[in-house]
């Protein structure tokens, strides 16, 4: 009996699950280092479980947070397009179970298997409209606006359903992400959670009118912006 073709038979969520040749399973502990900057870029990751952040430094010592990853993401894809060296730091926010990918195991499997091959490209699609739309956001938006989109996707997983932002994101982080001082980042906070949208209780809850927000020219009260610029 003819056996089917390997395409047909690959499972995707085994191969990203299941160690093997070239693959690892690795677990990290909340606030742990996966891997550092200027670090040798070969493997790339997949996030089965937990959030990280993704981080770089300046020389001068200033960090910024460029992008919060949650399960589901691959995550170090730069080893693939011949990047030598890591460009950024990864730090697991939550406890974090990660599959750990060689290079070469990863482009052998890309050029093997079709629909896996698609199902990445899919997901590079989706990290660089992501980033376009960061980069927009930067540009001409707020920071009022901008500190409620990024509460909005942090509080959103990936199959669209509210999950509670981990406490774990600190308004200085917020504040990295979304270009501003902590301290604007506290007068909004406080703002939203005094006009009911968003809540403090262990974990940030965002409502989803936190939307008008991002939709409208900030939140105003008695028709007047309390933004206060950017």
């Amino acid at each position: 009996m003819r056996k089917p073709p390997i395409a047909e038979t690959f499972d995707a969520k085994v191969f990203l699950a299941k160690p093997g040749t070239g693959k690892a399973n690795l677990h990290f502990h909340a606030g742990a280092e996966i891997y550092a900057q200027g670090d040798v870029a070969d493997a790339i990751y997949f996030l089965q479980k937990g959030k990280i952040k993704i981080t770089v430094t300046a020389e001068s010592g200033k960090e910024a947070v460029l992008s919060i990853v949650d399960a589901g993401d691959f995550f170090g894809e730069g080893c693939l397009n011949g990047q030598p060296l890591r460009m950024a730091t990864v730090y697991a926010m939550t406890d974090c179970a990660v599959m750990r990918i060689d290079k070469a195991t990863m482009l052998a499997e890309l050029h093997d298997q079709p629909k896996f091959a698609e199902m990445f490209i899919a997901h590079l699609v989706h990290r660089n409209s992501r980033i376009e739309e960061d980069l927009v956001d930067q540009l001409f938006n707020s920071s009022e606006k901008r500190l409620a989109r990024t509460l909005l996707l942090a509080n959103f997983g990936k199959e669209g359903r509210p999950e509670p932002v981990l406490a774990k994101i600190s308004q200085e982080t917020l504040a990295e992400m979304i270009g501003t001082t902590r301290s604007r980042v506290s007068f909004f906070m406080n703002k939203f959670r005094r006009l009911g949208l968003v809540e403090y209780n262990g974990r940030i809850k965002v409502n989803s009118a936190l939307l008008s927000v991002v939709l409208n020219d900030g939140v105003n009260s008695d028709r007047k912006s309390l933004s206060g610029g950017r």
